[in-house]
């Protein structure tokens, strides 16, 4: 049997890339910190994957076990995968790139001749690539040759929610949305790329990242700042509003004429891509709170952030953008005093002038654009 390592035993790791992988004919070894979810894989050698959406189901998924990420027995593993995934979040890519460079020393020790992949599965842009630059840290000049020619790296953009999970004894058992998406970089394996069931391949990732970021995280975060300006509390709340969900889909199309005139996108494909997104976000089993999606407002204003990115993008074509601007003068307006950037964003505004602080903030400085930012930022902010 194939075999393959998933570092992050989480819902996450358990409930996408782990359930992919073992669907696709490989034992799975969960790596992870978590004592009682390793030992609990170890025992049952299986888990349920709760699905959620328009239809419901139960999905049983075998051929699992666990190790301690910390320890000795991880290294054992690694030497007979083929495959390593991971789900750990971007800050814990540097902490198991010591361990995954311990691992490749190994192998080299070993004169293992085989190829192995490493895919960081996580929320970032070019993840693996990331992660190969920390291990190289940790090499010396001949572990780096091998590296080169052994150990591939491609890049991946993944998509799938995790809400919260039911009331179960079963710590095992995770809840997903039903949409799930898995874009890997064809061109950066090593050896015979894996033929895998939910795992789509390209030569251009980066159009994959843009289309993700200008159409779920744009949504997401105009539907949340709509929202809490309107009194809601949740994303399906929100998205429900009919004025919300007005600018919300075309801000989404607006920024979707960007992804067609960079990348070619199909336009009617693309529509329904949108519609797939806004049916997520009414999704009656993901209580998403607007506080959540729009925590941090100043990040998610940030100049290739996926406010400003596809804006600019429409600047760049000659495209309109009057609904993202909407959702842009949400932002500006969003109130959290326990959110500490909410807090300096309302300082910012209100102690300097908005032609400064605009500037200062996105990092566009376009005195067009500000003014009908501007505009439309009192316009709210005096409701």
């Amino acid at each position: 049997m194939k075999k393959a390592i998933q570092f992050g035993a989480g819902n996450i790791g358990r409930g996408f890339i782990g359930a992919i992988l073992s669907e696709n004919g490989y034992e799975v070894c969960f790596a992870d910190i978590n004592g009682s979810i390793i030992n609990a894989l170890n025992e049952s050698k299986e888990y349920i994957l709760e699905v959620v959406g328009k239809e419901c189901k139960e999905i049983k998924i075998k051929n699992v076990k666990g190790v301690l990420s910390n320890s000795d027995a991880v290294y054992n593993e690694i030497l007979e995968a083929e495959l390593i995934t991971t789900a750990v979040g971007p800050n814990v890519l540097k902490i198991i790139a010591k361990t995954l460079a311990e691992a490749i020393k190994i192998r080299k020790r070993h004169e293992t001749k085989s190829f192995l992949n490493i895919i960081a599965c996580e929320n970032m842009i070019e993840g693996s690539t990331f992660l190969k630059k920390e291990i190289l840290n940790y090499l010396d000049s001949d572990e780096k040759v091998y590296l080169e020619e052994y150990i591939g790296f491609p890049d991946s953009a993944v998509d799938r929610i995790v809400p919260p999970s039911s009331e179960t004894d079963d710590i095992l058992k995770v809840r997903v949305e039903e949409f799930n998406e898995w874009i890997v970089d064809k061109l950066k394996f090593k050896g015979e790329i894996p033929k895998l069931n939910g795992m789509v391949l390209t030569d251009n990732l980066m159009a994959f990242i843009e289309r993700k970021l200008f159409t779920l995280n744009t949504g997401h975060a105009i539907t949340a700042y709509l929202g809490v300006k309107a009194g809601f509390s949740t994303i399906k709340e929100s998205i429900e509003n009919l004025d919300i969900r007005d600018i919300v889909v075309n801000a989404m199309k607006e920024s979707g004429e960007v992804l067609i005139n960079r990348y070619g996108f199909d336009r009617v494909e693309h529509g329904k891509y949108i519609d797939k997104i806004v049916a997520r976000f009414e999704n009656p089993y993901l209580v998403d709170e607007v506080v959540r999606v729009g925590r941090e407002p100043l990040r998610k204003l940030g100049y290739n952030e996926r406010l400003i990115k596809p804006l600019r993008g429409t600047i760049e074509y000659n495209l309109k953008n009057e609904n993202l601007i909407s959702g842009i003068a949400a932002a500006l307006n969003y109130k959290n005093e326990s959110d500490i950037q909410a807090v300096e964003l309302q300082n910012k505004l209100k102690n300097g002038e908005f032609e400064t602080v605009f500037p200062e903030i996105t990092g566009l400085d376009d005195k067009s654009i500000t003014d009908r930012v501007h505009s439309k930022y009192l316009d709210m902010r005096d409701r």
